[in-house]
Order: C-alpha cells, then sequence, then structure tokens
C-alpha cells in the first residue's frame, strides 16, 4: 500500500493508494454480491461481511487509519455505479452531512433530513474537516469513465457557500482522479469534488466509504456501516 508520489495529503487533500484494494477486491464483490449494484447510488448499513474490509486494520479501513489514527471508523457507505444506463453528472460541492442512528436536537447540528430510512443532519464543520473519505476501486476510471474531479486545497477554505463554488474550484484548479481496479482514492470529506457523465460509458462500480475518529457530542451517535 503506497501512496501517490507528489500528493501531499494536508496541503492537496487526497492521496491515491495504487493496488491497496487488490488484497481483498474479491472479498469485497463477494460482501456486495446480494447487493443491487445497477442503482446509481445505494446506502449501506448492516453488511456484515464488510465489517472487516472495513476496519482500521482491515485492507480498506487501514487507509483511513494512515491518516487518521487506529480510532478511525466507518461511519457512512455507499456503493456507486456509473454505466450506460446510469450516467449522471455532478456539479462542484461539498459533502455537508453525517449520518447518526436517530435525531437529537443538538446546537449547531441541522438541518436534518432522512435519506434512504436513514436519519442525515450537518454537523458542525469542525467536525467534517476532521473526517476523511476513500473510494475503493472495483472497475477501472480512465479519463473517459467518469473519475471523481477534485480541487486541491479547497479543504481548508471551511464551509463555501454556493455563490463561491465555482469560483473557489476554477482557482484551486483540477485533479481527476484516475484508478484501475483495486486502487484507492482519499480524500478530505469537505474537499470541493465534482464528477461530469462518462464519454465512453461502462461499469463504474465505487464503494465510498466516510471515515471519523471521535465520538459526537450531547447522545447524538454515528449510525455506522
Amino acid at each position: 500500500m503506497t501512496a501517490h508520489e507528489g500528493l501531499d495529503f494536508a496541503s492537496v487533500g487526497a492521496r491515491h493508494f495504487r493496488g491497496a484494494l487488490r488484497p481483498c477486491i474479491d472479498t469485497l464483490e463477494q460482501a456486495l454480491a446480494q447487493l443491487s449494484q445497477d442503482e446509481a447510488g445505494l446506502r449501506l448499513h448492516g453488511i456484515e461481511p464488510l465489517s472487516p474490509l472495513l476496519a482500521n486494520d482491515g485492507c480498506i479501513g487501514a487507509v483511513a487509519a494512515s491518516e487518521l489514527g487506529s480510532f478511525a471508523k466507518p461511519v457512512r457507505a455507499v456503493l456507486f455505479n456509473k454505466s450506460p444506463d446510469t450516467n449522471w453528472s455532478l456539479a462542484w460541492h461539498q459533502d455537508r452531512t453525517i449520518c447518526v442512528r436517530e435525531r437529537r436536537d443538538v446546537p449547531g447540528f441541522g438541518p436534518w433530513t432522512v435519506k434512504s430510512g436513514m436519519v442525515h443532519v450537518a454537523p458542525p464543520f469542525d467536525i467534517l474537516a476532521r473526517m476523511v473519505t476513500l473510494r475503493a476501486h472495483l472497475d477501472d476510471v480512465p479519463s473517459t469513465n467518469a473519475p471523481l474531479l477534485i480541487a486541491p486545497g479547497s479543504h481548508t477554505v471551511g464551509r463555501i457557500p454556493i455563490n463561491r463554488v465555482d469560483e473557489l474550484a476554477n482557482r484551486c484548479g483540477t485533479l481527476s482522479c484516475l484508478a484501475e481496479a483495486g486502487d484507492i482514492w482519499l480524500y478530505a470529506t469537505p474537499i470541493l469534488h465534482a464528477s461530469e457523465s462518462a464519454s465512453m460509458p461502462r461499469s463504474r462500480r465505487v464503494l465510498q466509504v466516510d471515515y471519523a475518529a471521535e465520538e459526537l457530542p450531547s447522545g447524538l451517535e454515528w449510525l455506522g456501516v
């Protein structure tokens, strides 16, 4: 498991771990085999075979732990797939919500939403700033297959007003997160990111997992994976 040379996580906000998933890619395929892999995005919870892979000593979780330390734990997971039938694009944005077990009205947390039956809330930004997100690639993602685009350094700016997102993305520039099956990309959760439609669409399955290394305040609990 080696990080892509030349990318400093603190300043860029992303690192490429080539081949980090390969030792367990077959195990991951088996863990996901009973799930629909045709949906654009499927939120995951309670998939027990995923647990050892996502733990901080598993081949996926170890990547997050390399940045967050031994207390890193998976707190949300989504299986994405772009294909000829689900070939969408996504404008520049920040991820601003977390997934919790139940709603508790705590100062600084809100608004609240429910997605796929799971409770989501926008937390204080400093919580997001201490999280990381990783993308474990089950398929090759060349430039023609809609790689994730990130704006290097945008994670250091804080919460970005919607009307300044495009301006800041242009100023930071764009890093295209190309990948081969078995690669993992790790990025700072609040970094600006986007995705274009694939110009030559084919299966592009990505397991995206958010990690945190702290507990939530005032009785709030991460839902977890």
